[in-house]
């Protein structure tokens, strides 16, 4: 567990210094350049996600609770939102003029579903980790930026256009790639 407790905390204190240690940044920035920090930031991601990754498969799951059956039902839906606030975010749409961060808020949705259905300690470690992460990212953002400032109104028509992909995404990745990828169903039990 120790590699997945590492790889966390080397994902979300990157993920927070834009947000809290925005002088830091720019000092880094400033001496090495915006290229080379960006790629030094995404080689830091990855190699954080790559430690989550085997700290996960190397940790035996421990259960504390089985879900219920409909609980697999909730999660689908919440990770069907999710997808639809995350697609969102990088869209031109009204869901931003409702949703201040809705890419993190696709986490929170992500993760919550993910714990309800995954009751065994890695899982409570890895989603429970995200939850409180885009929690504090969402808290120290607002701080930062200060009061919100709407984006103007567009078309519904893209609205539709952005649930539409979302859906598409979810129903291929829910189908095939998180079985392939992670190599659990995410279809509710029989």
């Amino acid at each position: 567990m120790t590699l997945l407790v590492l790889g966390l905390a080397l994902f979300f204190l990157l993920h927070l210094v834009p947000i809290f240690a925005r002088e830091a940044r720019s000092s880094v920035i400033s001496r090495i350049g915006a290229l080379p920090y960006k790629g030094l930031f995404a080689l830091a991601s990855i190699s954080s996600l790559f430690l989550v990754y085997k700290g996960w498969t190397l940790t035996d799951p421990v259960f504390v609770y089985e879900a219920p059956r409909w609980a697999y039902h909730l999660a689908a839906l919440l990770v069907l939102l999710g997808f639809i606030l995350f697609i969102a975010s990088n869209a031109p749409t009204n869901i931003k003029r409702v949703i201040r961060h809705p890419q993190l808020t696709s986490i929170i949705l992500w993760s919550t579903g993910h714990m309800m259905v995954n009751g065994e300690t890695r899982s409570l470690l890895l989603f429970g980790g995200f939850l409180i992460w885009s929690l504090i990212s969402i808290l120290g953002s607002n701080h930062r930026d200060g009061e919100w400032e709407k984006p103007e109104r567009v078309s519904t028509l893209k609205d539709v256009v952005t649930v539409l992909i979302a859906l598409v995404l979810y129903g291929v990745f829910a189908v095939w790639v998180h079985e392939w990828l992670i190599g659990v169903s995410p279809m509710p039990p029989a």
